[in-house]
């Protein structure tokens, strides 16, 4: 049944959002270059690694050696707005079609972070990742990573067809008050670098 809304609801809002998804391609393209589309490999349903899709948000900035420079000297204005919109994920919803994500699960991070995860932690990999999650809609990048771990847990242990329409709604009230994008003194989210024991 999750499957069969997923891809139900992922096609209906590709084909209603079509034209957003087209001005924001066109905008990104102007303000921040190509690539348009950010793509990495991130870890799925059970660890297995798929390349996950977003409208880019960051321009590709480098220091005078090569080196990639930090999220929040690479990050625009216009690449805030996409994310406080949440606009960056719409290409999402094919990662939902292609069967690599769904709408609701915990937000596919890192493929380096693997082995950082406690037994617990890495429970979250029972369920196929998601474009929001009930971490998500209970603080996004505001709550320490051992906060979002166990939100993600929880939601593995207590899915259901019914919670998944309540985060939805709770994205949606989430994206509209714009809370909750960054870490204090991030530009999005600091380094997992493993829990404390």
């Amino acid at each position: 049944m999750k499957r069969l809304f997923d891809l139900l609801v992922a096609l209906s809002a590709l084909i209603i959002l079509l034209p957003v998804i087209i001005i924001t391609a066109i905008l990104v393209r102007i303000k921040l270059g190509s690539p348009i589309l950010f793509t990495q490999e991130r870890p799925g349903l059970n660890g297995k690694s798929f390349k996950m899709m977003k409208f880019r948000s960051m321009l590709d900035a480098t220091d005078k050696c090569g080196n990639q420079l930090p999220d929040e000297q690479r990050m625009t204005s216009f690449g805030s707005f996409l994310r406080s919109a949440s606009l960056d994920e719409l290409p999402g919803l094919f990662n939902v079609i292609k069967g690599d994500m769904s709408l609701v699960g915990p937000r596919p991070l890192l493929v380096q972070y693997l082995p950082l995860y406690s037994d617990e932690q890495a429970r979250r990999h029972n369920v196929r990742p998601g474009i929001t999650g009930w971490a998500q809609v209970n603080g996004r990048n505001a709550i320490s990573w051992e906060e979002k771990f166990l939100f993600d847990v929880w939601y593995v242990d207590n899915q259901s067809f019914w919670l998944d329409i309540n985060i939805l709604f709770l994205t949606i009230k989430k994206v509209l008050i714009k809370d909750g994008i960054s870490a204090d003194g991030e530009a999005t989210m600091s380094i997992f670098k493993g829990s404390k024991k």
